[in-house]
């Protein structure tokens, strides 16, 4: 069974203790006090209640304020994020390095996914989240909606999962999403690609001017993202595998491959990816119709 942990608090957040405990002078504190984090010791974090006097709790002692709120206003009657993706999931593949042909032994194995919110969740006063973190530290799940609507601005994440070719789950209508797969793709990538290798440049030579030398696994991956890119907009077809490349990328991961070279290799993946826009297949823009009228059905037969 996959044990959940909590995410770690950082000083400043406002919490409300779930149990009745003690202050650092024995003085009892109810359930529902509220107060705020200040420090964390040995594991435990110290909470500062309104009158100045400090309890020592444990990370599930205590809730976030605005959880606990929602919780006990409005109930909970809704599923939660876990139990969607645990109940409603309807499509979930196996991405990151395994997916690209780049894992090595001790590589981890990251799980993306999208669940679906049954209709009347939407008409609640609880809300379906957009997204949902674990159980596992290496699994991320959206929701339809959002899956659907990042997908078809390109985001590589979602096409690449998409496109995993280890797939771990899928319902029927998980097999009506891969179907959909052609109405995702358009030549919106070029410009959603070039975004995220501008970013991720930007953070590389940020950290060769504080540190004298980049991340390179970031690296590795910044190059990954460009040969994917040249190959989606050339052929019209979502690669993932990284193939003939892979011994190459892996030198660059492990710091082998001077950065003169990388950046050589970098500039001439960049001019093959705006080559490739040039003479590209795909449409200029993705079939939003066609994914929105199979979401409005999917929503419709749930009813």
């Amino acid at each position: 069974m996959t044990v959940r942990r909590e995410p770690a608090l950082p000083v400043g957040t406002q919490v409300v203790l779930r149990t009745a405990g003690h202050d650092l002078d024995g003085r009892p504190v109810q359930p529902g006090a509220t107060g705020r984090v200040t420090d964390q010791d040995g594991g435990r974090y110290r909470v500062e209640l309104p009158d100045g006097r400090v309890a020592l709790c444990a990370r599930g002692d205590v809730e976030l304020r605005r959880r606990w709120q929602a919780r006990v206003a409005l109930g909970e009657a809704a599923l939660s994020g876990h139990q969607l993706v645990e109940q409603r999931t309807v499509y979930a593949a196996v991405v990151g390095s395994r997916a690209f042909g780049l894992d090595v032994d001790d590589s981890d194995t990251d799980v993306r996914g999208t669940y679906q919110a049954p209709t009347t969740s939407f008409w609640s006063l609880v809300k379906p989240p957009a997204h949902v973190e674990g159980p596992s530290s290496q699994q991320f799940s959206w929701e339809l909606e959002r899956f659907c609507e990042l997908a078809l601005k390109a985001n590589p994440n979602l096409l690449e999962v998409l496109h995993s070719p280890q797939v771990l789950s899928c319902t029927s209508v998980g097999d009506e999403l891969l179907e959909l797969r052609p109405a995702f793709l358009s030549q919106l990538a070029h410009t959603t690609y070039a975004g995220y290798v501008l970013s991720q440049a930007k953070k590389l030579q940020a950290d060769l001017r504080q540190h004298g030398q980049p991340r390179w696994k970031h690296v590795m991956h910044l190059l990954r993202l460009l040969l994917a890119a040249a190959e989606l907009l050339r052929s019209g077809r979502m690669p993932l595998d990284v193939g003939e490349h892979r011994e190459r990328l892996l030198e660059v991961k492990r710091g082998e491959v001077p950065w003169d070279d990388v950046e050589r290799w970098r500039l001439r993946l960049q001019a093959d990816v705006d080559e490739a826009l040039r003479r590209s297949p795909l449409p200029p823009a993705p079939d939003v119709g066609a994914v929105d009228a199979w979401l409005v059905s999917v929503r419709r037969r749930d009813l």
